[in-house]
């Protein structure tokens, strides 16, 4: 299923698209939203490092329906990008977001995961998400934990940050359709 425009009652997630490098070049390249990405992201961010990896991986992934990427936006100033949110058709990585220091703590990304997981759950019918993220990152396990997820594998990982451990979150879809008010399959 090609990447479709979501809403929420604040946000407007739009499909990622190559015009989106330049928001996501001046909104990614800070230290707060990179330090516990993988490893395979460049640190220090080069000056066309946005513009390489939508145009060489995340529309060329898009088209080939192994992953959805959107630029998350406010829904009252469309216009105004402010994070992104990915799905990807990988074992045990399902779901990655980042989102702009001056948006960071008022409940954007909690909005933007509901949204993308009943795409993930529902529209594309998968049955399990699992999400990786670095052990330090405490906002993202907040936000895993308020989804019902539960914690399945903590190891060593590497992060724009350096060697840290990496834990692995898990949500069921019936556990997803349970918390969500739907009837479990």
């Amino acid at each position: 299923m090609p990447t479709p425009t979501l809403h929420t009652p604040r946000l407007l997630l739009t499909p990622l698209q190559l015009s989106d490098a330049a928001h996501i070049q001046q909104l990614f390249a800070h230290w707060s939203v990179v330090r516990f990405l993988d490893a395979r992201v460049p640190w220090p961010y080069p000056a066309d490092g946005a513009l390489t990896y939508v145009r060489d991986h995340a529309l060329p992934a898009m088209e080939a329906l192994r992953e959805w990427h959107w630029m998350i936006r406010l829904a009252e100033q469309p216009a105004q990008a402010i994070g992104s949110i990915c799905l990807y058709d990988q074992p045990g990585n399902h779901r990655g977001f980042w989102l702009a220091p001056q948006w960071q703590g008022q409940g954007y990304m909690r909005e933007a995961c509901a949204v993308v997981n009943e795409f993930w759950f529902e529209t594309l019918g998968r049955t399990l998400m699992q999400v990786p993220k670095a052990l330090g990152n405490h906002a993202s396990r907040r936000i895993s934990e308020s989804e019902g997820m539960q914690l399945i594998d903590t190891r060593p990982g590497e992060f724009v940050g350096g060697p840290m451990l990496k834990q692995t979150w898990e949500l069921t879809r019936v556990v997803w359709r349970r918390r969500t008010g739907r009837l479990a399959q």
